[in-house]
Protein backbone atom coordinates (compact mmCIF):
# COMPACT_ATOMS: atom_id res chain seq x y z
CA UNK A 1 0.00 0.00 0.00
CA UNK A 2 1.09 3.56 -0.67
CA UNK A 3 2.06 5.39 2.53
CA UNK A 4 2.00 9.04 3.44
CA UNK A 5 3.42 10.71 6.51
CA UNK A 6 -0.08 10.57 8.03
CA UNK A 7 -1.05 6.98 7.23
CA UNK A 8 -2.28 4.64 4.52
CA UNK A 9 -3.74 6.08 1.34
CA UNK A 10 -6.75 4.61 -0.41
CA UNK A 11 -4.99 2.86 -3.28
CA UNK A 12 -6.54 2.26 -6.69
CA UNK A 13 -5.57 -0.93 -8.52
CA UNK A 14 -6.32 0.15 -12.07
CA UNK A 15 -3.35 1.34 -14.18
CA UNK A 16 -5.69 2.63 -16.90
CA UNK A 17 -6.81 5.50 -14.67
CA UNK A 18 -3.37 7.10 -14.93
CA UNK A 19 -3.84 7.48 -18.69
CA UNK A 20 -7.16 9.32 -18.45
CA UNK A 21 -7.12 13.10 -18.99
CA UNK A 22 -10.02 13.27 -16.53
CA UNK A 23 -11.96 10.81 -14.39
CA UNK A 24 -15.73 11.07 -14.08
CA UNK A 25 -17.54 9.78 -11.03
CA UNK A 26 -20.74 9.44 -13.03
CA UNK A 27 -23.13 8.52 -10.25
CA UNK A 28 -21.99 11.33 -7.95
CA UNK A 29 -22.00 13.86 -10.79
CA UNK A 30 -18.35 14.79 -10.15
CA UNK A 31 -15.16 14.75 -12.18
CA UNK A 32 -11.53 15.05 -11.22
CA UNK A 33 -10.63 18.20 -13.17
CA UNK A 34 -13.48 20.37 -11.91
CA UNK A 35 -13.86 19.20 -8.30
CA UNK A 36 -11.48 19.85 -5.39
CA UNK A 37 -11.67 16.43 -3.75
CA UNK A 38 -8.78 17.07 -1.35
CA UNK A 39 -10.28 20.29 0.03
CA UNK A 40 -13.69 18.76 0.71
CA UNK A 41 -12.89 15.12 1.50
CA UNK A 42 -9.23 15.05 2.52
CA UNK A 43 -10.04 14.67 6.23
CA UNK A 44 -12.47 11.73 5.83
CA UNK A 45 -11.71 8.79 8.14
CA UNK A 46 -15.04 6.96 8.18
CA UNK A 47 -17.52 6.07 5.45
CA UNK A 48 -20.94 4.93 6.68
CA UNK A 49 -23.23 3.43 4.08
CA UNK A 50 -26.54 1.62 3.72
CA UNK A 51 -29.44 1.28 1.34
CA UNK A 52 -31.91 4.10 1.91
CA UNK A 53 -31.25 7.70 0.86
CA UNK A 54 -33.70 9.11 3.40
CA UNK A 55 -32.29 7.01 6.23
CA UNK A 56 -28.73 8.16 5.61
CA UNK A 57 -29.71 11.79 5.47
CA UNK A 58 -31.41 11.25 8.83
CA UNK A 59 -28.37 9.43 10.26
CA UNK A 60 -26.05 12.25 9.19
CA UNK A 61 -28.26 14.94 10.72
CA UNK A 62 -28.80 13.00 13.96
CA UNK A 63 -25.06 12.34 14.25
CA UNK A 64 -24.30 16.02 13.70
CA UNK A 65 -26.81 17.02 16.37
CA UNK A 66 -25.42 14.55 18.92
CA UNK A 67 -21.76 15.40 18.30
CA UNK A 68 -22.05 19.12 17.66
CA UNK A 69 -20.45 18.73 14.23
CA UNK A 70 -21.74 20.62 11.21
CA UNK A 71 -23.70 18.58 8.69
CA UNK A 72 -23.15 19.46 5.05
CA UNK A 73 -25.89 19.61 2.48
CA UNK A 74 -26.18 16.81 -0.05
CA UNK A 75 -22.77 16.78 -1.75
CA UNK A 76 -23.81 14.36 -4.49
CA UNK A 77 -24.57 16.14 -7.75
CA UNK A 78 -26.51 13.17 -9.12
CA UNK A 79 -29.89 11.77 -8.13
CA UNK A 80 -28.49 8.23 -7.86
CA UNK A 81 -27.03 8.58 -4.36
CA UNK A 82 -27.01 11.06 -1.49
CA UNK A 83 -23.82 12.09 0.30
CA UNK A 84 -23.54 14.04 3.55
CA UNK A 85 -20.44 14.91 5.57
CA UNK A 86 -20.15 15.50 9.32
CA UNK A 87 -16.53 16.27 10.16
CA UNK A 88 -14.46 13.18 9.26
CA UNK A 89 -17.55 11.02 8.64
CA UNK A 90 -19.05 10.54 5.17
CA UNK A 91 -22.63 9.24 4.92
CA UNK A 92 -23.63 7.72 1.56
CA UNK A 93 -26.52 5.48 0.60
CA UNK A 94 -25.88 2.61 -1.82
CA UNK A 95 -29.31 1.48 -2.96
CA UNK A 96 -30.44 -2.15 -2.84
CA UNK A 97 -28.25 -5.11 -3.76
CA UNK A 98 -24.59 -5.61 -4.56
CA UNK A 99 -24.63 -4.17 -8.13
CA UNK A 100 -25.83 -0.77 -6.91
CA UNK A 101 -23.50 -0.86 -3.91
CA UNK A 102 -20.54 -1.80 -6.12
CA UNK A 103 -21.04 1.34 -8.20
CA UNK A 104 -21.07 3.49 -5.07
CA UNK A 105 -17.99 1.81 -3.55
CA UNK A 106 -15.96 2.06 -6.76
CA UNK A 107 -16.64 5.77 -7.06
CA UNK A 108 -16.17 6.43 -3.33
CA UNK A 109 -12.78 4.69 -3.36
CA UNK A 110 -11.72 6.85 -6.31
CA UNK A 111 -13.05 9.98 -4.61
CA UNK A 112 -11.05 9.23 -1.44
CA UNK A 113 -7.93 8.40 -3.43
CA UNK A 114 -8.07 11.73 -5.25
CA UNK A 115 -8.79 13.45 -1.92
CA UNK A 116 -5.61 11.88 -0.44
CA UNK A 117 -7.63 10.63 2.51
CA UNK A 118 -5.79 8.20 4.79
CA UNK A 119 -6.64 5.36 7.16
CA UNK A 120 -10.29 5.22 6.11
CA UNK A 121 -12.72 2.66 7.60
CA UNK A 122 -15.93 1.62 5.85
CA UNK A 123 -19.08 0.62 7.73
CA UNK A 124 -22.24 -0.81 6.20
CA UNK A 125 -25.11 0.00 8.56
CA UNK A 126 -27.95 -2.01 7.13
CA UNK A 127 -31.29 -3.67 7.69
CA UNK A 128 -31.55 -7.44 7.47
CA UNK A 129 -33.55 -10.51 8.39
CA UNK A 130 -32.41 -12.31 11.52
CA UNK A 131 -31.67 -16.05 11.68
CA UNK A 132 -32.27 -17.56 15.11
CA UNK A 133 -31.96 -14.26 16.98
CA UNK A 134 -34.48 -12.18 18.90
CA UNK A 135 -36.08 -9.20 17.09
CA UNK A 136 -34.15 -6.02 17.80
CA UNK A 137 -30.80 -7.77 18.13
CA UNK A 138 -27.88 -5.87 16.59
CA UNK A 139 -25.93 -8.20 14.29
CA UNK A 140 -22.19 -7.62 14.05
CA UNK A 141 -20.78 -9.67 11.18
CA UNK A 142 -17.54 -11.60 11.36
CA UNK A 143 -17.90 -13.05 7.87
CA UNK A 144 -20.04 -13.09 4.73
CA UNK A 145 -21.20 -15.99 2.56
CA UNK A 146 -22.93 -16.07 -0.83
CA UNK A 147 -25.95 -18.05 -2.00
CA UNK A 148 -23.76 -21.12 -2.52
CA UNK A 149 -22.71 -20.78 1.15
CA UNK A 150 -19.14 -19.84 0.19
CA UNK A 151 -17.12 -16.95 1.62
CA UNK A 152 -16.62 -15.25 -1.74
CA UNK A 153 -18.16 -12.69 -4.06
CA UNK A 154 -18.85 -13.96 -7.57
CA UNK A 155 -18.48 -11.79 -10.67
CA UNK A 156 -18.57 -12.65 -14.35
CA UNK A 157 -15.74 -10.86 -16.15
CA UNK A 158 -14.95 -11.40 -19.83
CA UNK A 159 -17.44 -14.27 -19.91
CA UNK A 160 -15.76 -16.09 -17.03
CA UNK A 161 -16.65 -16.60 -13.39
CA UNK A 162 -14.34 -14.78 -11.00
CA UNK A 163 -14.45 -15.35 -7.25
CA UNK A 164 -13.06 -12.73 -4.88
CA UNK A 165 -12.59 -13.60 -1.19
CA UNK A 166 -15.20 -11.94 1.03
CA UNK A 167 -13.08 -10.89 4.01
CA UNK A 168 -14.06 -8.45 6.73
CA UNK A 169 -11.82 -6.79 9.30
CA UNK A 170 -12.36 -9.18 12.22
CA UNK A 171 -10.41 -7.02 14.69
CA UNK A 172 -12.78 -4.15 13.96
CA UNK A 173 -15.75 -6.52 14.26
CA UNK A 174 -14.61 -7.71 17.67
CA UNK A 175 -14.05 -4.12 18.81
CA UNK A 176 -17.61 -3.22 17.84
CA UNK A 177 -19.02 -6.31 19.54
CA UNK A 178 -17.13 -5.54 22.75
CA UNK A 179 -18.39 -1.95 22.61
CA UNK A 180 -21.98 -3.15 22.21
CA UNK A 181 -21.62 -5.31 25.32
CA UNK A 182 -20.15 -2.40 27.29
CA UNK A 183 -23.12 -0.23 26.29
CA UNK A 184 -25.63 -2.93 27.20
CA UNK A 185 -26.80 -3.37 23.60
CA UNK A 186 -28.20 -6.80 22.72
CA UNK A 187 -25.89 -8.02 19.96
CA UNK A 188 -25.02 -11.23 18.13
CA UNK A 189 -21.70 -12.02 16.47
CA UNK A 190 -21.78 -14.23 13.38
CA UNK A 191 -21.82 -14.60 9.61
CA UNK A 192 -24.12 -12.84 7.15
CA UNK A 193 -25.71 -14.54 4.13
CA UNK A 194 -25.68 -12.31 1.05
CA UNK A 195 -28.61 -13.32 -1.17
CA UNK A 196 -28.95 -12.38 -4.83
CA UNK A 197 -32.53 -11.17 -4.41
CA UNK A 198 -35.15 -10.41 -1.80
CA UNK A 199 -37.60 -13.25 -2.39
CA UNK A 200 -36.44 -16.64 -3.70
CA UNK A 201 -32.81 -16.08 -2.74
CA UNK A 202 -33.92 -15.63 0.87
CA UNK A 203 -36.41 -18.55 0.75
CA UNK A 204 -39.39 -16.25 1.29
CA UNK A 205 -42.86 -17.64 0.67
CA UNK A 206 -44.55 -14.40 -0.43
CA UNK A 207 -42.93 -13.55 -3.78
CA UNK A 208 -44.51 -13.79 -7.22
CA UNK A 209 -42.73 -17.15 -7.70
CA UNK A 210 -42.07 -19.97 -5.24
CA UNK A 211 -40.97 -23.51 -6.19
CA UNK A 212 -40.33 -24.75 -2.62
CA UNK A 213 -42.43 -25.26 0.49
CA UNK A 214 -42.38 -24.09 4.09
CA UNK A 215 -40.38 -27.10 5.27
CA UNK A 216 -37.72 -26.37 2.63
CA UNK A 217 -37.52 -22.83 3.97
CA UNK A 218 -37.02 -23.86 7.58
CA UNK A 219 -34.57 -26.60 6.60
CA UNK A 220 -32.48 -23.97 4.82
CA UNK A 221 -32.63 -21.64 7.83
CA UNK A 222 -31.44 -24.50 10.07
CA UNK A 223 -28.53 -25.10 7.68
CA UNK A 224 -27.61 -21.43 7.85
CA UNK A 225 -27.73 -21.47 11.64
CA UNK A 226 -25.45 -24.52 11.73
CA UNK A 227 -22.90 -22.55 9.71
CA UNK A 228 -22.93 -19.64 12.14
CA UNK A 229 -25.17 -17.35 10.08
CA UNK A 230 -27.09 -14.75 12.10
CA UNK A 231 -28.76 -12.73 9.35
CA UNK A 232 -29.60 -12.39 5.64
CA UNK A 233 -29.30 -9.37 3.33
CA UNK A 234 -28.11 -8.59 -0.23
CA UNK A 235 -24.77 -6.77 -0.08
CA UNK A 236 -22.40 -8.45 2.40
CA UNK A 237 -20.09 -10.45 0.12
CA UNK A 238 -19.76 -7.55 -2.31
CA UNK A 239 -18.94 -5.13 0.51
CA UNK A 240 -16.45 -7.52 2.09
CA UNK A 241 -14.65 -8.37 -1.15
CA UNK A 242 -14.43 -4.79 -2.44
CA UNK A 243 -13.10 -3.33 0.81
CA UNK A 244 -10.65 -6.23 1.12
CA UNK A 245 -9.38 -5.77 -2.45
CA UNK A 246 -8.98 -2.05 -1.82
CA UNK A 247 -7.03 -2.65 1.38
CA UNK A 248 -9.40 -0.62 3.56
CA UNK A 249 -10.98 -1.78 6.80
CA UNK A 250 -14.57 -2.90 6.28
CA UNK A 251 -17.30 -3.76 8.79
CA UNK A 252 -20.95 -4.80 8.66
CA UNK A 253 -23.54 -4.35 11.37
CA UNK A 254 -27.34 -4.42 11.30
Amino acid sequence: MTKTKNGKNVELKNPHLEKLPDDKLYHFGMNRLNFDFEKIFGDVKYVCTGGSAGRFEMYAKNFAEETGLECSGNLSLSDRFVMFKTGPVLWINHGMGTPSMSIMLNETLKLLHYAKATDVCFFRIGTSGGVGVQPGTVIISNGAINGALEESHILYVNGKMVKHPAILDTALSQELFDTAKELGITAAYGKTLCADDFYEGQMRLDGAFCDYNEEDKFSFLRTLKSKGVCNIEMEATGFASITHRAGVRGKLFF
